[in-house]
């Protein structure tokens, strides 16, 4: 049975696109909703309707202590001593992805959440079911906010969900959920380490009908009997192992699925074995969710790949430039240097804003003859320190391109992939990767 809220006080904390299309939810319901947001100046506050009171530049404690219900946007932490406050005293609190289930019809869900390759699974099983000639809507940490998907006709949702969405979800019942793979990331939100970030991500697997697992990550795994008897049905993934593997036969790699092959990688655009477990990890959800086989592989044909997720940009003169700018974190950042198939010399550009990470985990990897090293920006001092020997500092990614430019060889790759998040001198992690794309075309010719 669906709650209506008629007659509480709601009050929504932060006002990004997930927290207007809450104000939105609750106003087109004839509930008004009192908003809030720790900005002195958020973006979009003409947009808020009349009538609507706002508090802005912290937080409102009387709110929070007299709400019914708390709409928590997913960049403001739960760890606050005043939501903490708020829990104890036994206030609801939730995101957009919570209420989003409470309303939801009855129609299946493909959950994904992972460190990395997210974006990419879940645009994955979306066109695997568009080929199918399925209505699909596909949103939450990707495309549009969860709840306007409530408006949309569809015979399957697909969520692209993070660890801050997931904290103040409590009752998703994905027909099929997948965590792709945990490398430490966002360490300034979980002081606590690895195993409470985990722990967040692990959450998309309570009452799954299926877990679609990283047979090669044990940290993906369902970690305690909660998950795993709420889990009906368990399949695996992998390079090497699991019900969906990648297998080479000769100089040919092949995608399989119960030891069938099923689709040749040369036939595929994605590049990158990295990739390749993306597509494993796609084929393994939308098996679970009934999309036809044929249609899938189709979808696998055809796809691209994103922007900025290990994307070939530009190739001549023996010299191939990759824009990986996604890779915001160290594990995306191990993949992408894993997944370099490189006759030459790797130049690979590091560098941005380093979210407290652990950088040393690169170390073993960067231990390369074949690898010389770029860093910029504020990160740029820790990143050179892991091998000095063979790591140049700049102040601007444009600066360590020009620099390299003199250095490249036919059978080179430049390849930005930074390991960190970008707005130390971007506005976002796209605008990073559309002035390496520029400056490589300009310096590539």
């Amino acid at each position: 049975m669906r709650p209506h809220y008629q007659g509480q006080q709601i009050v929504i904390v932060g006002l990004g696109s997930t927290g207007f299309s809450c104000l939105d939810f609750f106003l087109s319901r004839g509930i008004v909703p009192r908003v809030m947001d720790t900005r002195v100046n958020p973006p979009c506050l003409n947009s808020v309707p009349a009538g609507v009171n706002y508090h802005l530049g912290g937080f409102n404690e009387k709110w929070l202590m007299t709400a019914d219900v708390i709409l928590l946007s997913p960049g403001i932490s739960l760890a606050h001593p005043m939501l903490q406050a708020a829990s104890k005293k036994g206030i609801d609190i939730i995101g957009d992805i919570e209420l989003f289930c409470r309303e939801i019809p009855p129609v299946p869900v493909v959950a994904v959440t992972g460190s990395n390759g997210k974006s990419t699974v879940t645009t994955l099983v979306t066109q695997m079911a568009q080929t199918a000639g399925w209505p699909v809507s596909m949103g939450g940490n990707i495309g549009i906010p969860a709840l306007k998907l409530l408006k949309q006709k569809s015979r399957l949702i697909v969520l692209e969900l993070s660890s801050f969405q997931l904290e103040t979800t409590h009752t998703l019942a994905a027909k099929a959920a997948t965590v792709l793979n945990i490398t430490e990331d966002h360490a300034d939100r979980y002081p606590l380490g690895l195993n409470q970030y985990q722990a967040a991500k692990l959450r998309i697997y309570q009452n799954a009908h299926t877990a679609v697992i990283n047979a090669d990550d044990p940290l993906t795994l369902p970690r305690n009997g909660t998950q795993k008897s709420a889990t009906k049905f368990e399949v695996s993934f992998g390079l090497n192992q699991g019900q969906y593997r990648l297998h080479q036969d000769g100089h040919d790699f092949w995608l399989q699925a119960s030891d069938q092959n099923v689709l040749n990688t040369k036939d595929m655009k994605l590049i990158g074995k990295h990739n390749y477990l993306n597509a494993l990890a796609a084929l393994a959800l939308a098996d679970a969710v009934d999309i036809p086989r044929e249609a899938s592989l189709k979808a696998l044909i055809e796809y691209k790949g994103l922007p900025h997720r290990f994307e070939k940009i530009f190739e001549k003169n023996g010299i191939c430039w990759i824009n990986d700018s996604k890779a915001t974190n160290v594990g995306s950042t191990l993949a992408a240097i894993k997944s370099v198939q490189c006759q030459g010399t790797l130049h690979l550009l590091l560098g941005g804003q380093g979210k407290s990470a652990d950088f040393s985990i690169l170390q073993p990897d960067l231990n390369q003859n074949r690898i010389q090293i770029y860093c910029f920006g504020q990160g740029a001092e820790t990143l050179a320190a892991l091998r000095p020997e063979v790591s140049q500092r700049t102040e601007t990614l444009e600066q360590a391109m020009k620099l390299l430019k003199s250095r490249l060889k036919k059978g080179d790759t430049v390849l930005l992939s930074p390991a960190c998040a970008s707005f130390d001198q971007f506005s976002d992690f796209e605008q990073r990767g559309q002035e390496f794309s520029h400056l490589a075309k300009e310096l590539g010719a």
